[in-house]
């Protein structure tokens, strides 16, 4: 037997010493004749690679007052307000969150699902949170251009793609086009390539979409030209690089006409179209996404959710 053959005989027996039959870490060690560090390693990358999966039965059987009130005055699907205190700060906010979306959307993905992913900051930390999981046939297309991830870092979007897709065993598919054309008429021209033409019909394929709603920072200037411009359209945010205002409407600003993102009415066809947001400069966006019924289920901290609540509830 290899070494990781080993490990994994290793991790299942110690797993199921602990979970299954509640004996303690340092009854587990002194019968497998291990040291109590070893044990702990062990169920911690069993965690890692999937072996393991945690849930919670809320005996409630219903939400929280604060995700009823979200889930009834937008319906929705599902709202998971994340636990955390205000005091924490933003970092640790959008941490939490990540590691909910992830643990969601593994619940949520199924064989032959085609996932649709908005490139984006928080999507990135959603990825890097997700634990293994083998799906067959399913499939990850990219439904923004660009080729970096936005926000501190710069990881390029084809890891992105091709991690999330590597952890469910699925296909990925890259968008490889810029993130913003200088002409209309390039984008137009170019979506008649075959190839995008088969990316694009991919993406309009999607049963579930997972994205962030952006805020408009000094980053989507770069993209999107003098700033004069981006003020100008009542802008409030993007949903995979595409322009929306405070109704969340999209068809009604010029710019979109060179970005590279998909048509936002697929956001409401699919099944499920996860939206995962962290932090309170991304509240119009939200509001707009909301308003435009982009979205079937919503994963936010709590302290956002709050404020989202403040703000239409006082109107």
């Amino acid at each position: 037997m290899d070494h990781d053959q080993q490990q994994l005989e290793n991790a299942l027996q110690a797993a199921q010493m602990y979970y299954y039959q509640n004996l303690p870490m340092k009854r587990i060690a002194a019968e497998l004749q291990v040291s109590h560090s070893t044990i702990s390693r062990l169920l911690t990358w069993a965690r890692n690679e999937g072996l393991i999966e945690i849930r919670i039965n809320d005996v409630r059987r219903r939400a929280s007052p604060l995700e009823e009130v979200i889930k009834l005055h937008f319906k929705l699907k599902e709202v998971k307000v994340v636990p955390v205190a205000e005091i924490a700060g933003e970092s640790v906010w959008q941490d939490r969150v990540a590691r909910v979306a992830a643990n969601y959307l593994s619940q949520i993905m199924e064989p032959y699902t085609v996932l649709g992913v908005s490139v984006s900051q928080m999507v990135n930390h959603i990825s890097a949170c997700l634990t293994p999981k083998s799906l067959v046939n399913a499939h990850v297309v990219q439904l923004n251009g660009g080729n970096y991830v936005p926000g501190p870092g710069r990881e390029h979007s084809g890891n992105l793609i091709a991690h999330i897709a590597s952890n469910y065993e699925a296909r990925g598919h890259l968008f490889s086009v810029p993130s913003f054309f200088d002409f209309p008429e390039t984008k137009q021209v170019l979506w008649r390539e075959s190839s995008i033409k088969r990316i694009l019909d991919l993406q309009n394929r999607s049963d579930v979409i997972l994205f962030s709603p952006e805020s408009l920072d000094s980053n989507t200037n770069h993209f999107y030209g003098e700033p004069a411009a981006l003020s100008a359209c009542n802008a409030v945010g993007l949903i995979a690089n595409i322009l929306i205002d405070c109704d969340g409407r999209h068809e009604n600003i010029p710019l979109n006409q060179q970005a590279c993102g998909p048509d936002l009415s697929l956001f409401s066809q699919v099944d499920r179209a996860i939206c995962a947001v962290s932090g309170t400069d991304k509240l119009d966006c939200l509001l707009g996404a909301l308003r435009g019924k982009y979205l079937t289920d919503l994963i936010i901290d709590e302290p956002t959710a709050r404020r989202l609540v403040e703000s239409f509830s006082t109107h």
